[in-house]
């Protein structure tokens, strides 16, 4: 064929069109050649000379397509009700596809002429509001569904609307109610997918038609439904079957939605759902939280979870209650934890409430990190409960629980149990406020193990120190690493002097192991040295260790604490020979008993040179050690005491350096009240910092910055962190401003 322009008949040509047109658009029996003619009398038609003829053929085709769905409407109406629906499902069958053909037969009109003189994309969009779309020219296939949609929809909406509504209304209630009249599914989902369908091809809004005459009337009558269902449901159920029927009625309904609409519409379904069943019902469903809590009715609380999360803000109670529920069972564990085992009693128990509500959390509340932050709370206010004036017990009993699993003492309980034991009482550490207090109590038990050399095992030590600081940052351990350096170094030190005293060819007449610890990473400060009078079989070892040292490192001034050192004391005078381990202030008592049998107690203490409030404590524990006799009880400064010279025991080697070792009332006071004053020196620290940056700043902004800053450590009161700024504008690092009295400012 010769695609040169030619003159055209224009009605012969239609009439030939026309017929294959019907045939296509009625899924007619069109042979191939019949196809290839018509294409090429379009393409004809189109550039035809001396005038092309596309308008007359885009004109002509509009009007046949016009009739030929007018034709359809009144078909399917003669169908009656009863039909509509299928009648009209047939035909959007048959149309839908015909149009899809006919679009591909007008290829040469669609892409050469209509799309030339329609507007862009972008036209639409940016362009003037005058434009309107719909009076542009439209391709031969979107022609026939605009024409589909005023010719056929639009006439027939109530009716269709109302039949699919029944319909699914039907499948609702279980197809027991009702008539055979109610059609297929697929019958129903064709009829709403051609709501879509017929304005499948706009750039903008193409569900705009769908959205208007069906999804809304849907909503609504899907709302109404389940309003009522609700209602009777309520009647008949107690809260457990309500829920569990809620549930169902929710999960049909989304499958429902899957088998009739259109994927915009699946969430709006299920949010009218819950909107009817839940979200009217919610003062209902709030009433029962408190017994299904209180109860742990775990099946009844999964149900309610998943019926509050989707409705904001529904879920707010069901988490005051459980955060409640769980600070109440976290109170009554450890309401009743005293005597020795207090520290053990406090954390397990506090462990088993954090474990039992993380693992309900779990599996109840999908892991939901709402009821992850309410168990966090309701353990926070548990572990940081204090009375009235008085600080919070639970540093000091988690410090003392580490404590009793890393020392020696620990029986029967096996290495793994121990390291299981203290990773999960990291648990507990990340909850406290004070964790100051925790650090302070730690490094001083740490000390005594590392000197002692109680530890059960130094890598367990390690381990827990490291898991400290993943925890709380280097900063809060960096003083127990240089702990664990001096211990380490001990050995190399003790050589050295080992080889000076065989160089100077001096023998001390003793074994001997001394550790040099730095006075800044120890909690060993020099209130904790009383003066004491050594024995005199220490003394030469004493002399030259320190002219080793003073050779060794210059300037450097060796402390002795000697109420911390211990050794092994042979008893020469009893039947059996005993070997004691002491301490060096009770080995410096009992070595004055070498030369007498009995001695003052005034005699005694002139010689020691002990204080007299250090002097009972250890003339007594060697009286409770039986090593010792007292002629008076109790011990006062008129008693004599004289060797027990009938010792027995059953053991030939045991301690009793242990019972003076003990922490009095006293070192816990002096704990907290050397807590007291870092607090005051870090939080000094911390306002200088802030105000040196912003140089001035009101006082009800300074206050939270160094809140902010501190609550890594702890959480100071606001009174000291006044008395801070006082300390600080006393010393005249900062000053308040001319102009205010609630304003400071840095002084450079």
């Amino acid at each position: 064929m010769s695609l040169k322009p030619k003159r055209v008949d224009f009605s012969s040509t239609w009439t030939e069109l026309q017929e294959t047109v019907k045939g296509v658009i009625t899924l007619g029996s069109v042979a191939r050649s019949t196809w290839n003619d018509r294409f090429s009398d379009v393409y004809s038609l189109c550039v035809a000379y001396p005038e092309p003829l596309a308008d007359k053929l885009y004109s002509e085709t509009k009007k046949f397509l016009e009739n030929h769905v007018s034709q359809e409407l009144a078909k399917v109406r003669k169908g009656g009700d009863k039909n509509l629906l299928s009648s009209y499902h047939d035909s959007w069958k048959q149309f839908s596809r015909g149009i899809d053909y006919l679009h591909k037969l007008y290829l040469y009109l669609n892409t050469q002429h209509i799309k030339k003189q329609k507007l862009s994309d972008a036209e639409l969009t940016y362009g003037s509001l005058s434009v309107d779309a719909t009076e542009q020219m439209k391709e031969i296939g979107e022609l026939g569904l605009h024409i589909w949609k005023t010719q056929m929809i639009e006439p027939l909406t109530p009716d269709l609307v109302n039949l699919v509504l029944e319909g699914i209304k039907y499948d609702r209630k279980g197809g027991v109610t009702g008539g055979s009249h109610f059609q297929s599914d697929s019958t129903i989902y064709g009829v709403v997918q051609s709501f879509v369908s017929v304005e499948e091809y706009k750039k903008k809004g193409n569900l705009d038609l769908y959205e208007d005459i069906f999804e809304s009337a849907f909503l609504s009558a899907t709302g109404e439904f389940y309003r009522e269902e609700a209602a009777k449901l309520l009647q008949e159920a107690s809260i457990s079957q309500y829920m569990e029927k809620v549930i169902q009625r929710i999960e049909a309904e989304n499958v429902r939605s899957r088998k009739f609409l259109y994927p915009s519409s699946y969430q709006k379904v299920t949010a009218e759902c819950e909107l009817r069943m839940v979200g009217d019902h919610l003062d209902y469903l709030h009433s029962e939280c408190k017994p299904m809590v209180s109860g742990e009715r775990r099946s009844d609380l999964a149900n309610l979870y998943r019926l509050l999360k989707p409705i904001s803000g529904a879920q707010q109670v069901l988490l005051e209650e459980v955060q409640g529920h769980i600070r109440q069972a976290g109170i009554q564990a450890i309401a009743d934890v005293k005597g020795d085992t207090v520290h053990i009693d406090f954390v397990e128990n506090m462990l088993r409430v954090h474990k039992k509500y993380r693992d309900l959390i779990q599996e109840v509340f999908q892991g939901d990190q709402a009821f992850v932050g309410a168990l966090d709370r309701a353990c926070n206010a548990v572990i940081n409960h204090r009375e009235p004036k008085t600080q919070s017990k639970s540093p000091e009993l988690l410090a003392r629980y580490c404590d009793s699993l890393l020392k020696k003492s620990s029986k029967g309980i096996s290495e793994s149990e121990i390291e299981d034991k203290l990773a999960a009482s990291i648990t507990i550490f990340k909850y406290l406020d004070d964790k100051d207090v925790f650090q302070k109590f730690y490094s001083r038990s740490l000390g005594k193990r590392l000197i002692h050399m109680q530890s059960h095992s130094m890598d367990t030590e390690e381990t827990m120190i490291n898991r400290l600081k993943q925890a709380c940052g280097y900063e809060f351990t960096s003083k127990f690493h240089r702990m664990f350096t001096d211990i380490l170094t001990a050995e190399d030190l003790n050589a050295k002097f080992s080889t000076f005293l065989s160089n100077s060819n001096t023998d001390v007449g003793l074994s001997y192991f001394i550790r040099v610890l730095q006075q800044g990473a120890w909690p060993m400060s020099h209130s904790g040295v009383y003066p004491i009078a050594i024995p005199l079989q220490l003394e030469k070892t004493v002399q030259m260790f320190e002219a080793f040292y003073s050779k060794q490192f210059s300037g450097r001034k060796l402390t002795w604490l000697h109420y911390l050192s211990n050794g092994d004391v042979k008893l020469g005078y009893t039947n059996k020979q005993y070997i004691i381990n002491m301490t060096t202030t009770q080995m410096a008592v009992l070595l004055l008993f070498d030369k007498s049998d009995s001695l003052s107690y005034k005699d005694l203490q002139e010689t020691t040179k002990l204080s007299e409030e250090q002097f009972p404590r250890y003339v007594q524990s060697l009286l409770d050690a039986k090593l010792l006799l007292n002629d008076k009880e109790p011990l006062e400064p008129g008693s004599t005491i004289s060797l027990n010279l009938k010792y027995t025991n059953k053991r030939t080697k045991f301690k009793i350096a242990g019972t003076i070792l003990k922490e009095t009332p006293q070192e816990v006071e002096a704990t907290h009240h050397a807590v007291e004053e870092d607090r005051k020196m870090y939080l000094q620290a911390a306002i200088v910092r802030i105000m040196k940056s912003r140089k001035v700043l009101k006082h009800n902004a300074l206050i939270p910055e160094v809140l902010s800053q501190s609550k890594a450590r702890f959480a100071p009161n606001i009174s000291i962190i006044k008395k801070c700024i006082e300390m600080l504008i006393d010393k005249q690092y900062i000053e308040r401003t001319a102009n205010s009295s609630d304003e400071y400012s840095y002084v450079a």
